[in-house]
């Protein structure tokens, strides 16, 4: 009799069958599925508190002249001043009597009242209520007295909001891939996978299982901060986000594949786990330095410009540069196409590696003899 030998898988199987080995061995462990809950309880808590005290304008006094007292009229939560003229309203805004003025445009100082399509503007000293602009019926234009250095709170806590997840997720899933990969050189299953499956093939397994887990845990991130805006009122808020939380998950699904197929191919150049940091150092300052960068230069917009065309930090830039709207139509395309190219030749470079250093064992493989032709 003669026997039958199961049929290889053909390379689109071998890469779902990784795939779902990757994922569930992930949602297997109790600490990623503890760590990401908690995770998703801060942002949810993080997000409606921030929209609680957003929305809370209690306190928030504003004086108007007799022209623009209709466009305050039936808003709840303010406490309206009227002044007989525009320069007393600026004045009282000035000495800290009230905290904007809401005056006709042509009659602000400074304010280019000749291009504003809105009759009135919002004038404040070194910063205005965003609650209160969040309220009028359309966004008017807004003059500062005495601007300060930056755009404010909205601006900082925007970055460290995009910049966190992407630094989250780079690393953790990041860290784990390269993980993985020593440990299937350590216990040998690496051979018994090549044996049914070509190496290449269980590369892009790898970098699909984990990118799905990674892109799973955006979304679910997304989802939060649209229901907790919701929850708090702060559709306006929710609109200006809209775009730039899309763009994120798009920039971030590319710029995920390119750092997990470098990770993966950075963990295959050693043979224990304790080797493991010296060769994926250089990406975790890759993954670090944008969270860093637009940080410290979110109030410089030449920085910010240029993160925003760097693969690395475009999935952080792009996405933020988007809500403050200094980025124009185009440039999120053209930014997009640089970060695919490149993630194209990550993907190759990291095959590479992988393919001939994956059964190296002993000591660290040099880069030079990981890119070398096997």
């Amino acid at each position: 009799m003669t026997r039958l030998h199961p049929a290889a898988p053909s390379a689109a199987q071998g890469v779902w069958l990784v795939a779902e080995r990757e994922i569930g061995s992930r949602l297997r462990s109790k600490a990623f599925v503890i760590s990401t809950l908690i995770l998703f309880a801060i942002a949810l808590g993080g997000v409606i508190w921030g929209g609680f005290a957003a929305k809370n304008v209690s306190d928030t006094k504003v004086a108007v002249t007799a022209e623009t007292a209709t466009v305050v009229a039936g808003l709840p939560g303010l406490e309206v001043t009227t002044a007989a003229t525009t320069d007393a309203a600026l004045a009282a805004v000035r000495d800290g009597d009230v905290k904007a003025a809401i005056v006709p445009s042509a009659d602000v100082p400074g304010a280019a009242a000749s291009t504003s399509p809105f009759p009135y503007t919002v004038v404040g000293d070194q910063d205005v209520p965003q609650s209160l602009v969040a309220q009028l019926s359309a966004t008017p234009q807004v003059h500062l007295l005495d601007p300060p250095s930056t755009d404010g709170m909205l601006r900082y806590f925007a970055a460290i909001g995009f910049g966190v997840v992407f630094l989250m997720a780079a690393s953790t899933f990041g860290g784990t891939i390269a993980q993985s990969v020593v440990e299937e050189k350590q216990t040998r299953v690496v051979e018994l996978l090549i044996s049914a499956i070509p190496v290449r093939v269980l590369l892009a397994g790898k970098v699909i299982g984990n990118t799905i887990l990674a892109m799973a845990q955006i979304l679910v991130l997304a989802a939060i901060a649209i229901v907790g805006l919701s929850i708090t009122g702060q559709d306006a808020v929710l609109t200006g986000l809209g775009a730039p939380i899309v763009w994120f998950a798009v920039f971030f699904l590319f710029g995920f594949i390119l750092l997990a197929s470098l990770f993966a191919a950075a963990g295959s150049m050693v043979s224990r786990q304790e080797d493991i940091g010296s060769t994926t150092f250089p990406l975790t300052m890759l993954v670090m330095l944008p969270y860093f960068l637009v940080i410290f230069f979110n109030d410089n917009p030449v920085v910010l410009a240029v993160m925003s065309y760097v693969p690395f930090s475009a999935p952080v830039a792009m996405p933020l540069r988007l809500y403050l709207g200094t980025a124009q139509v185009w440039e999120p395309i053209v930014a997009l196409i640089v970060l695919i190219a490149t993630c194209v030749g990550a993907v190759l470079v990291g095959a590479r590696i992988y393919q001939n250093t994956l059964l190296r064992m002993g000591a660290r493989v040099k880069l030079s003899e990981a890119l070398s032709r096997a």
